[in-house]
C-alpha cells in the first residue's frame, strides 16, 4: 500500500474535521483505517504531520557541489569521474570518490537521453 504524500494527508484530515468518520475516510483515500487513525493521533501529540527524520548516512557534498559537479561536466563532457573527484572537496574539506561523482551524474544522463531520444 502506497504511503500517503503530505497533500493526501491533510486531505484526509480535512475529511476528518468535516465529521465523516475515520471508516469512510480510509476508503476515499484507498488506505487501512488504522493509517487515518495513526494520523489523526500523531496530529493530536505533535500538532504536525510532515515526515519525521529517517536514519541514513549524511551526503557527502552539498547542493551546491552538485549542481558544481554537473555545471563541470556540461562544460567538459569528457572529463573522467575520477578526474572530477580530485577537482571537488565534499564538505568538511574531505576527498569524495569518483563512484560519488559518478552518481551526481546519473539523473542528469536521464535527462540527456530523454532529450536526445526525444522527437524534433
Amino acid at each position: 500500500m502506497p504511503r500517503l504524500s503530505e497533500v493526501d494527508r491533510h486531505r484526509a484530515l480535512g475529511m476528518l474535521q468535516t465529521g465523516l468518520p475515520i471508516s469512510e475516510v480510509s476508503l476515499r483515500m484507498n488506505v487501512n483505517r488504522t493509517t487515518i487513525f495513526r494520523l489523526r493521533q500523531r496530529l493530536h501529540e505533535t500538532d504536525t504531520v510532515t515526515d519525521r527524520p529517517r536514519s541514513g548516512r549524511p551526503r557527502c557534498t552539498t547542493q551546491r557541489q552538485d549542481r558544481n559537479l554537473v555545471r563541470n561536466y556540461m562544460n567538459n563532457r569528457f572529463l573522467s569521474g575520477l578526474a572530477s573527484s580530485r577537482l571537488t572537496r565534499g564538505r568538511n574539506n574531505q576527498r569524495i570518490s569518483a563512484n560519488t561523482v559518478r552518481r551526481r551524474y546519473l539523473p542528469l544522463a536521464y535527462v540527456l537521453v530523454a532529450h536526445i531520444s526525444a522527437p524534433s
